[in-house]
Parts: C-alpha cells; structure tokens; sequence
C-alpha cells in the first residue's frame, strides 16, 4: 500500500545519500575560510550548484524515461555515448575515485602517522577496492548504511558545536565574484554529473512503489525538499565554520588540513580520529560503488570486449597514479573538465526542465553544442576571452548558448520527439 509521505521520506534519504560524498566535505570549509565575512553569499551559491543542480538533473531525467539516455537520445545518440563514457571517467579514473583515495589518506592516516607513505597507503587502499568489487561483495554496501548516519552524527556534532561556540573571528577577506566563485566552487561536489547517470536509480525505486505519472514527480519534489534542507544544512554548516577559521590558520592551507583543524579545535584529537575514520570509510564505499558502475558500464558499452574484471583493473591503476598526486592537485586537475562538463550538464538539464516550451530539436541540439564549444574555448584560451559577457566571472558560456538556442527556435521548427 502506499504511502506518499513515507515513501517521500526514504526517498529523501536516498537522495541525501547519493549526493552525501565525504570528499565534497573538504570543499565547504575552504570556501568559508576564502570568504570570510561573505559566507552567506558563499553558502547560497555552493548549495545551487553542489545541491539545486544535481536534484534538478534527477528531475530531468524523469521527465524521459528516469534515465540520461532518456533526455540526451534526441541530441544524438552518438553524442550520449560520447558524453556518457567521458562522464564516467570523469566521476571515475580522472578525478572523483582519485579524490576519495588521496581524501583519506590525508585526513585519516596523515594526521597520526605522518612518516607514512602515500604511494603504499593509496596502492592499499585500491587493493581493498579490488578485492569488493571484484568479489561483487553485498558486505561494504552493508557497512555504508551504517556509515552515513555515522558520519552525519559525527559532523552535527561539529557543526552544532562550532555554531554555539565559534572557534575563531568572522572577518573580510577582500573576497570579489563572491557569488560566481561559489557558484563555480559547488561543481567540485561533482553531484550534478553524477545524479545524470544515477537518475535512473532514484525513479525506478519510486515506480517500484507503485508511483506512475505525475505521481512520480510529486514523490520526487518532497523528496528533494528532504536533500537539500539537509545538505544545506552540512554544507552550510561548514562553510559558516571555515569563515571562522580566517584569522587561524595559513593562507595557503589545503583543503584537507583545513577540515582536520576544524575537527582538532571542536572535538580535540578523538574528534579528528573519528572524523577520520567515519569519512575514511566513507569515502571506500564511495570509491567501490563508483568502480563498480564504471566497470560495468565500460563492460557493457563495448560489448563484453572489455572485461568487468579488466576494467576493474584498469581504472583502480588509472586512479591509483591520479590519487598519488594528492588532494589539491587533483582539484587543480578537475577544473577545466568540469568547466567544460558543466557547461553542457546545466544546457541540457534546462532545456529539459522546459520541455514542454523548448520543442524545437535543432534549437536544443544547437544549445548544447554551443555550450560545449565555449566550455572547451574557455578551458582552452582561459582569460583571453574575457571579453564575452560574464566571462571574467567564469559563466562566458551562458548567453552564446541563450543566443544559439534563440537563434535554433527559427531554424525549421520541429517537435522535439
């Protein structure tokens, strides 16, 4: 029987889940910590683009079938292909399994054994991962239903203890583009790309309670009301917290050392180790789930030629050689793909989102190409077209893609099918 304010809830959960990564924990403080007296601005602009986008890309996808090949099909469906195997590197062997390995090294095993080697402690921790996924072992998705509630636990601690007793000054830093920098900060969640190729898990659970229709999206606002309200809450929390750290730590600190101190300073030493080995684990049930679809969906995208096993393999090397580089290379690494990904992620999430207006294919497929070509111009020319309208502010993309799109409307109007 159902239940559409329960199943709403556990939906919600599972949303929350989805979006909850531990290595998107290293962001919020460091943008707090960057803007100081401006935190406010800064949260409104993390929060739509690290958590409003990823839910709209869910709400997307279920206007198709529930899946990304749903809504990009139309496009091409040579061009879903091309974007999906370069999105599953991207939230794979380039950048988000590298990030969950160096993550854990340096706020779990760094702080109490600092003579340690990364290149063993990451070759260990991929062996680990090896020995899951290749096993398809149902015992680390076990241990991650504990481990959420564990860490969220752990970090309403922080954050409850940080906002009554804060442990520094909120000053100025002299912060500009506070809104835009946000903005762009909230894609290294890397949230947005993923909800795209994990639609399909969220909407099937909600027909396989017996939803159909509109009944589904209704399912889905609630839910998505549930995430953000409590991804603002730990993001924001975070960031209210960083903007306290200003005037105590260096200038220059990573990302990483910037959580640890926070979680040294709230909770003492315990405090660090229990962090760390909540967001360590954390960020292994990450990982493992990330190989395991990423393995599959190159199995399955070459037709068995490619081995699970053999990918397995390779993307575990791949992202062992990415993760040794550490933290704040792999987030240096991570921005021009993503300002090249995201560009065309939000086009086809709008047009989506207004599929009922945008009916003309060749204006959607002119859209998203536009937005595509400037996303690859601006990561390869950088500032020197910082010309364009908005560019200086990292959105040089948006309105050549709004004049593409305009310009698409009076080009052989047809139904988009």
């Amino acid at each position: 029987m159902k239940n559409k304010t329960r199943d709403s809830i556990v939906v919600g959960f599972a949303l929350f889940s989805m979006f909850f990564g531990a290595g998107n924990l290293i962001f919020p403080p460091a943008l707090g910590n960057m803007l100081g007296d401006k935190y406010l601005l800064g949260i409104v602009g993390f929060v739509l683009t690290g958590v409003g986008l990823p839910l709209l890309a869910i709400l997307a996808c279920s206007r198709g079938n529930g899946t990304f090949e749903g809504i990009t099909n139309k496009i091409g469906v040579k061009f879903t292909l091309i974007l999906t195997t370069v999105l599953f590197f991207a939230i794979g062997p380039l950048l988000a399994i590298p990030r969950t390995a160096a993550t854990t090294f340096e706020i779990s095993i760094l702080p109490f054994f600092p003579n340690w080697s990364p290149i063993i402690v990451m070759a260990i921790y991929f062996i680990i991962n090896l020995f899951f996924v290749l096993r398809r072992s149902s015992i680390i998705d076990t241990i991650g239903k504990f481990l959420t509630p564990a860490l969220i636990i752990i970090l309403a601690i922080v954050i409850v203890k940080g906002v009554i007793s804060p442990i520094g000054e909120i000053v100025s830093t002299d912060a500009t583009n506070v809104l835009s920098t946000s903005l762009l900060e909230g894609y290294q969640t890397m949230d947005a790309l993923a909800a795209l190729l994990f639609a399909g898990v969220i909407t099937s659970s909600i027909i396989d309670k017996g939803y159909k229709g509109k009944e589904i999206n209704s399912v889905l606002l609630k839910a998505s009301v549930i995430a953000v309200i409590g991804l603002a809450f730990v993001y924001g929390g975070l960031t209210y917290i960083g903007a306290h750290t200003v005037n105590l730590v260096d200038a220059n600190i990573s990302n990483t050392s910037l959580l640890v101190f926070i979680a040294r300073r709230i909770l003492g030493t315990f405090g660090v180790g229990l962090i760390g080995a909540a967001i360590g684990l954390a960020c292994l049930t990450t990982s493992i789930g990330l190989l395991t679809a990423g393995s599959t969906f190159f199995e399955k995208v070459t037709n068995g030629k490619l081995s699970y096993k053999f990918n397995a393999i390779a993307i575990s090397i791949m992202s062992y050689i990415i993760a040794c580089q550490g933290v704040d290379k792999i987030v240096k690494l991570s921005v021009p793909i993503l300002n090249v990904l995201y560009p065309v992620a939000i086009t086809i999430i709008i047009v989506t989102m207004f599929n009922k207006i945008l009916t003309n294919i060749i204006a959607i497929r002119l859209a998203v190409y536009t937005s595509l070509v400037f996303g690859l111009l601006f990561a390869l020319l950088g500032s020197a077209l910082n010309f364009l309208p908005l560019a200086s502010v990292g959105f040089g993309w948006v309105i050549p893609t709004l004049i593409a799109l305009v310009i698409g409307c009076f080009i052989k109007p047809k139904k988009a099918e």
